[in-house]
């Protein structure tokens, strides 16, 4: 039975444990990834922009809670690297259109792998009772980030 001051502290343990989790799978991965080593600003733009082929600068900063001359610059060093090519858009030829290079999908496709199987080995580590807890976590984990998304966008 939960506690009042086990659900006050709920939300702060949460964040704090998502935010663990997430920064752990990042550095084991980042250890691991050939060079050269990309920034988690640019990992979530390639990211993106393999989800949405195609989208704006305008749309992936939107996106991206990101000011437009950010997204720019990553972009700039991504295409630099080979992860991203530019097209003009036809609707509107003063803007570009993002799309990601075999490079970017072979490398998000090793990280996702990569990834996989970290999570699976650490979650091996664990006993049942966790697992099925992780495991019905998710869905709640899933309706949370989607009301953080709403609210953060607005009406």
């Amino acid at each position: 039975m939960e506690t009042g001051a086990e659900r006050e502290n709920l939300p702060e343990e949460l964040a704090d444990a998502l935010v663990g989790v997430q920064r752990l799978i990042r550095r084991r991965l980042r250890r691991e990834m050939p060079a050269p080593p990309l920034r988690s600003g640019e990992v979530e733009l390639l990211r993106l922009v393999a989800e949405r082929p195609g989208i704006r600068i305008s749309e992936a900063a939107k996106e991206l809670y990101l000011a437009g001359n950010s997204v720019s610059t990553l972009v700039n060093q991504l295409a630099r690297q080979g992860y991203l090519a530019r097209e003009t858009d036809p609707a509107d030829r003063r803007a570009a259109r993002l799309l990601p290079t075999a490079a970017a999908e072979a490398r998000l496709g090793e990280w996702r792998e990569r990834r996989a199987d970290l999570v699976r080995r650490q979650m091996s580590r664990l006993d049942e009772a966790d697992r099925a807890a992780l495991l019905a976590a998710v869905p709640a984990l899933r309706r949370l980030a989607g009301s953080l998304r709403e609210e953060t966008e607005g009406p």
